[in-house]
């Protein structure tokens, strides 16, 4: 797994360690299996951002934290230039930029996704509250909780994400969007 999964995975040990929370305790509150959890504090595999997103909300802790090792400190505005996000590549075909990665007590999370073809199933995330995605290049298939759409460049969707969602870039090239968690 690539350097960053790694540390991503060494923050997450030492949350646990500092909150004195043995791995089942972890995996309990943050509602996945424990094997799960014991495959993303190892940084062997892709850590995913729904995971990331509910460790924060669950510790009380910045997503930001967890992604850069840096905590935020702006609380009255944050300006992110372009391409100078905080960059989280979860696998080869989903990149992340984190655009509010320095505000502090964010109430949303925005990101700069970037999806890659790849030629696998779709995989499906489930996290508490809502999703704003807008297309800003290429072609975004959307299945969400068992419906299929396809947004063009401009489209948007609101949704709420309990419900079983997943993405892929179409026509065989990169898809870049703005998803806004909430």
């Amino acid at each position: 797994m690539n350097e960053q999964i790694q540390q991503i995975a060494a923050r997450l040990r030492g949350l646990r360690e500092a909150l004195e929370l043995n791995v089942e305790q972890v995996a309990e509150k943050t509602e996945i299996t424990t094997a799960d959890y014991l495959l993303y504090e190892s940084g062997k595999s892709d850590i995913p951002m729904n995971f990331l997103f509910r460790t924060a909300q669950v510790f009380g802790i910045e997503i930001s934290a967890l992604i850069s090792g840096e905590e935020p400190h702006a609380n009255s505005f944050f300006v992110t230039r372009k391409g100078k996000g905080v960059s989280v590549e979860r696998s080869k075909a989903y990149k992340y930029q984190a655009l509010a990665h320095g505000f502090r007590n964010a109430l949303a999370e925005p990101f700069e996704v970037t999806v890659e073809p790849v030629d696998k199933p779709l995989h499906l995330n489930v996290h508490k509250g809502q999703e704003f995605n807008l297309v800003l290049e290429g072609k975004l298939f959307l299945s969400i909780g068992g419906k299929e759409i396809v947004l063009n460049e401009g489209d948007s969707i609101y949704f709420d994400s309990s419900n079983p969602h997943g993405m892929k870039a179409l026509d065989n090239r990169n898809v870049r969007f703005l998803a806004i968690i909430l």
